[in-house]
Formats: structure tokens, C-alpha cells, sequence
């Protein structure tokens, strides 16, 4: 093993405070919680554990500035161990946190789904969401105990909230601390519990909360209110609420991404001549211009019109698919005007046989 005073980083004419001070910092560095998987750290940790073991008792020191670490009683004999170490400078644990007092636990997360109309999705809105969990229990507020009385301080840990545990390793003893079973982590113990929440410090209520929906949400996303979900016990901090959401469907328009996409149906003669229709969107009226000459299928776009860009700013496209209709239910007069269309045009009109027609139905079931 490397020299100790090396070990730590500390001359041999430092004091006890800054041999204190430098095993501390190498003990935050080298520690296995920071380093996982590194054996080199490990082994490197428990060198300098061996060599404070030595240097801060100065009888040990005395010896080992002697004769070195072969020197008489300078074997890794620690005593309390590391966990006894770590006392001394982490008030009863790791310097990386795990082991100090387990106080009341957090409140449980709540989640709930709540349906959106179309148009709140795209342009955001103000939802009511009610949800029943934990809330501090107003008669005992939130301690759990009945009025007049108070939590006792817990025999078995002290008021710690944890119980050690001794155990032997390769470095000698090794102190651990885990919840106390007896008052479950808290530190205390109800005596008298709260005859309404049953020594809990909480209960079970409805709550009513105003969700701020952003504009241009969508199936799937969740938004996350802090603290607004289950009380803890006995004064424990509170979990968070998730809104799930679920945007309902439009009669008119459809989503895809920030685009919006609808409809518009003209006739055959409006299709061939060109009009001016209007349309209803999301943010009023809109006119929208058929020119002579549009097939079935052909999509008219409105730049900005869709559903604003949650992340950012501007929004989508609005998407008019004009679909022009055949008419199905001729009159004499409207048959004899396109039968001289068709003559005009030299379109070929030969309207198949009735019972040939039927054949051919039959064919295709």
C-alpha cells in the first residue's frame, strides 16, 4: 500500500483537522456510489479508509511515523468500521445521501383523463378536472394525533426514524441504517390517534382543480400540476397530478400533426365554371375560390389557419379537398341539357342496357 499521508494528500506535519478534511474529500471521490463499476476507485477507497484509520488516532500515527505500516498494530483492525467513520463526519451516513432520517413519506402521484372538445385542443382552454384523494385531515391538522395529544418520540430508534445494523466485511464492521420497523421511518409514534383520519393525518375528498390546457394539445399528451396530488402521511409532502388528455372529434375537420384538414362539396357545374364559396373554420368565415375547371380531389390551402405549434410559435395549414358530386337524380329538363352538352362536346354517351348492367352487378358480389 501507497504511503498514507500520499494516500490522503496531506503532508506529514498536517493536523488532525486537515487530515479530517482531506479523507472527507477523497471519501466523496472515490466512494463506490460515485464510481459504479470501477474495481481501480473501490480498491483506491478502501486504501484511504485503512490509511485515516490510522492517521486520526494519534497513538496509531505515532507508530506508524515509526515504522510504517508493518509497524507493531498496524493491521485494518477499525473497531466501529467505516460505518463509524462515516458518523463522525456525515452525522450517521454516507456522504451520497440513502441513510439519514426517513421522516413522513410523499404522497402518492394521482393520474386522471379528462375529454377535450376539438376546438379547446386547438386553441386552448380552461378544463375543470375533480379527483378524489388524500388531503390533510383539518381535526388533526395533519399531525394524526387527537386534539391535546402529540406524536411520542419512537423507543426503538430514538426519533431517528432508522435502526442500525452491525455487520461484518473485509474492512472489519460495517455499520447500515434502514427505516425502523416499530414507527415505520417517521421518528414518532401515534399514542392517541386522530378518531377522524384514524391516525393518518389525511383523508379521502373530492377535489376540484382548473387545468391550463395550451393551445394545440393533442390525444396523448399529459400535463403535470406539482403537489396537487395525495396528501403524505402525517404531514408528508404531497405527489403530483397527471392529466391525461383526450381530445375529442370534429364534425367538420380532422387532425393530422398541426394541419387541419375538411371537406367541400361543389356540383359538376360549379366544378366546370368556377364559384365562390365560404367555408365555416375554427376562426370564422373564409372564402374560398373554385376555379373553372377543378377536378374531384384538388386541395385548397390556407396558410396559418391549422393548429398552433405547442412547441413555438405560428401554426399549421388549413386543407380544402374539393369533391365534386355527380348528380344521381336528373330531371327530363337536366337530362335533354347535358345530352346537348355531350353532343356539343362529342362526348360518347351510350348508357349500358338495364339487364346487361344487372350482369355485370351480379359479377362483382
Amino acid at each position: 500500500m501507497a504511503d498514507y499521508y500520499d494516500l490522503l494528500g496531506v503532508s506529514r506535519q498536517a493536523t488532525a483537522e486537515e487530515i479530517k478534511r482531506a479523507y472527507r474529500r477523497k471519501a466523496r471521490e472515490l466512494h463506490p456510489d460515485a464510481n459504479p463499476n470501477d474495481p481501480a476507485a473501490e480498491a483506491r477507497f478502501k486504501e484511504v479508509a485503512v490509511a485515516y484509520e490510522v492517521l486520526s488516532d494519534p497513538q496509531r500515527r505515532s507508530q506508524y511515523d515509526m515504522y510504517g505500516e508493518n509497524g507493531p498494530a498496524m493491521g485494518a483492525n477499525f473497531g466501529g468500521g467505516l460505518g463509524d467513520i462515516f458518523d463522525m463526519f456525515f452525522a450517521g451516513g454516507s456522504p451520497f445521501g440513502g441513510s439519514g432520517p426517513q421522516g413522513p413519506p410523499r404522497g402518492q402521484d394521482v393520474e386522471v383523463v379528462i375529454n377535450l372538445e376539438f376546438v379547446d385542443a386547438v386553441f386552448g382552454c380552461e378544463a375543470p378536472v375533480t379527483v378524489r384523494t388524500a388531503v390533510h385531515c383539518e381535526d388533526c391538522e395533519g399531525s394524526g394525533s387527537e386534539a391535546g395529544s402529540h406524536p411520542a418520540q419512537c423507543s426503538e430508534c430514538n426519533g431517528s426514524g432508522q435502526v442500525r445494523r452491525v455487520r461484518q466485511s473485509i474492512l472489519g464492521q460495517m455499520v447500515t441504517a434502514g427505516p425502523c420497523q416499530r414507527c415505520g421511518g417517521f421518528g414518532t409514534v401515534i399514542t392517541h390517534p386522530c378518531t377522524h383520519c384514524g391516525g393518518e393525518g389525511r383523508r379521502l375528498e373530492e377535489c376540484e382543480y382548473v387545468v391550463d390546457v395550451p393551445a394545440g394539445v393533442d390525444t396523448g399528451a399529459t400535463l403535470r400540476l406539482a403537489g396537487r396530488g395525495a396528501v403524505g402521511p402525517r404531514g408528508g409532502q404531497s405527489g403530483d397530478l397527471y392529466v391525461h388528455l383526450r381530445v375529442l372529434d370534429h364534425e367538420g375537420f380532422t387532425r393530422e400533426g398541426d394541419d387541419l384538414h375538411t371537406e367541400m362539396h361543389v356540383s359538376f357545374a360549379q366544378a366546370a365554371l368556377g364559384t365562390t364559396l365560404r367555408l365555416q373554420t375554427l376562426d370564422g368565415e373564409e372564402v374560398v375560390p373554385v376555379v373553372p375547371g377543378t377536378q374531384s380531389g384538388t386541395v385548397i390551402s390556407f396558410r396559418g389557419k391549422g393548429v398552433p405549434h405547442l412547441q413555438g410559435r405560428g401554426r399549421g395549414d388549413l386543407h380544402v379537398e374539393i369533391i365534386v358530386e355527380t348528380p344521381t337524380d336528373l330531371d327530363e329538363t337536366e337530362t335533354e341539357l347535358l345530352q346537348q352538352l355531350a353532343k356539343h362536346r362529342q362526348d360518347h354517351i351510350e348508357p349500358p342496357e338495364s339487364g346487361l348492367l344487372s350482369k355485370l352487378r351480379g359479377a362483382f358480389k
